[in-house]
């Protein structure tokens, strides 16, 4: 339902239309989900607290849930917004380490670790 990378087929594009005609909870959520990834993808803070209002005031459960998650967090998520610094190489990084460790755990000691960890990378 979210725009990807990929362009939409037309078989994709008229279902989408389809339930896009039909006034129902489906139709809302798919519009909050795809106003919320524009807003993220393209750094619109000013169409956060819209965003959120509009969402509290949905008639969607699981949205509503999502808005008072964001509120408890809301200056990270305003960070998140504007800044222009993240830190999904270094969380990428840290995962693959831990992933690694986890696969070596009770193995053959720290040379092994250190062999597998510099040949992974």
């Amino acid at each position: 339902m979210l725009r990807s990378s990929r362009p939409r087929t037309q078989e994709e594009e008229q279902l989408l239309q389809s339930v896009m005609a039909q006034p129902c909870a489906v139709t809302q959520a798919i519009e909050l989900a795809e106003q919320f990834a524009t807003m993220v993808r393209q750094r619109q803070v000013e169409q956060f607290d819209p965003w959120l209002n509009q969402a509290q005031a949905s008639e969607l459960i699981p949205f509503q849930r999502f808005v008072e998650g964001l509120r408890d967090d809301e200056s990270a998520v305003r960070a998140a917004l504007t800044s222009t610094v993240s830190n999904g190489q270094v969380e990428g990084q840290v995962n693959r380490l831990k992933m690694l460790k986890r696969q070596m755990y009770g193995r053959d000691g720290t040379e092994l670790l250190t062999r597998r960890l510099l040949l992974a990378s």
